[in-house]
């Protein structure tokens, strides 16, 4: 088994755990970013990276994971070592889940996104230029709150991106996300939701793949029987995405 490296680093305005199974001296020629979600620690997602890299050896022969962390520290919420892309009203999120009133989100913009969005951007970009990665060699994705800024990203975007993951994301900004969504036919997506997830409803998840698909996406939609987390399948169908995209180029 090939040893997997990890170090932390500043990229831009936010700090990031770096996953690969890489020689030193070996730049990769894929990228895969994944943001964790709300509440969670800046790494929360990295044993995903050398899951991955141990089960594909053509993946890891290439490829470099980038975990970023979130630019806001929820330890004065009472969540020691806790981080969010922006802030989350938990309480008002649960009360209209159980209200049946949760697709009323769908129309807000909440407010930090553009702020997370262009940190996110700029530490992309940072990050594949001195490397040497184009766009179409980077997959994006991440869990709930950071799917839901990886979706935002993608779609703001001039080009797709080789692929686009969404773990138990949801549908937001919905009147621009259509609009943006008509530029960007063709995207790949993976995603995945739980049908009982009790934070981020599974009908909302629909919306969110009906909407890209709409608009000329190709998204593979995973159902699991379970709450807001990862099913093996989902980590399954992005490894096979990320095998395919290697392979077809």
């Amino acid at each position: 088994m090939r040893s997997i490296n990890r170090r932390s680093v500043q990229v831009g305005s936010l700090h990031c755990q770096v996953v690969d199974a890489l020689p030193p001296d070996q730049k990769p020629q894929w990228l895969v970013v994944l943001c964790h979600g709300y509440g969670a620690p800046g790494d929360d997602l990295v044993p995903l990276g050398g899951e991955i890299l141990s089960q594909s050896s053509l993946v890891a022969d290439q490829t470099q994971f980038l975990f970023p962390a979130a630019p806001i520290d929820l330890g004065d919420q009472g969540m020691p070592g806790g981080r969010a892309w922006w802030n989350l009203d938990i309480f008002q999120l649960q009360m209209a889940v159980m209200m049946g009133r949760f697709r009323e989100f769908r129309s807000q913009v909440p407010e930090g996104l553009d702020n997370a969005r262009t940190l996110l951007t700029e530490t992309i970009d940072q990050w594949r230029q001195s490397n040497g990665v184009s766009w179409d060699h980077v997959i994006l994705g991440g869990f709930s709150q950071g799917s839901m800024l990886a979706t935002d990203v993608t779609l703001h975007l001039e080009e797709n991106p080789s692929g686009l993951v969404i773990f138990s994301g949801t549908l937001l900004n919905a009147e621009e996300w259509r609009l943006l969504a008509k530029k960007h036919r063709g995207l790949t997506v993976v995603q995945s939701h739980g049908t009982d997830d009790p934070l981020l409803p599974h009908y909302a998840a629909e919306d969110l793949k009906d909407l890209l698909n709409d608009a000329g996406a190709n998204v593979e939609f995973i159902t699991f029987r379970g709450g807001h987390g990862i099913p093996p399948a989902a980590l399954e169908r992005t490894i096979h995405l990320l095998n395919r995209r290697i392979m077809d180029h």
